[in-house]
């Protein structure tokens, strides 16, 4: 059974940074993509950053030049680093994983809450 498990999440002032990881477990091959994406209530989930397989990102419009995805193998953990945040950055963030026979996972969510 994969299981992320999400943390790093809370509450900083706009301008400030924060940092989200997801450790994956259950699995011991096959992902094709992991990423986060994030939500805000009556609307819909969006997606904040991928990271393929390879070495290949992709990040939404609104977060480019501020957050970064990486990814550490070794510990199957994927990270967010978000800097120069904005409270419209504030919503709750979620891991997400693809493997490569399409079967998608996703983490429980954790808050991000950026004030003014």
């Amino acid at each position: 059974q994969v299981q992320l498990d999400e943390s790093g999440g809370g509450l900083v002032q706009a301008g400030g940074s924060l940092r989200l990881s997801c450790a994956a477990s259950g699995f011991s091959f096959g992902i094709y993509r992991v990423g986060w994406y994030r939500q805000t209530p009556g609307k819909q989930r969006e997606l904040v950053a991928t990271i393929f397989s390879g070495t290949g990102t992709n990040y939404a419009d609104s977060v480019k030049g501020r957050f970064t995805i990486s990814r550490d193998g070794a510990k199957n953990t994927v990270y967010l680093q978000m800097n120069a945040l904005k409270p419209e950055d504030t919503a709750v963030y979620y891991c997400y994983l693809q493997r490569v026979t399409g079967a998608e996972y996703w983490g429980q969510g954790t808050q991000v809450t950026v004030s003014p």
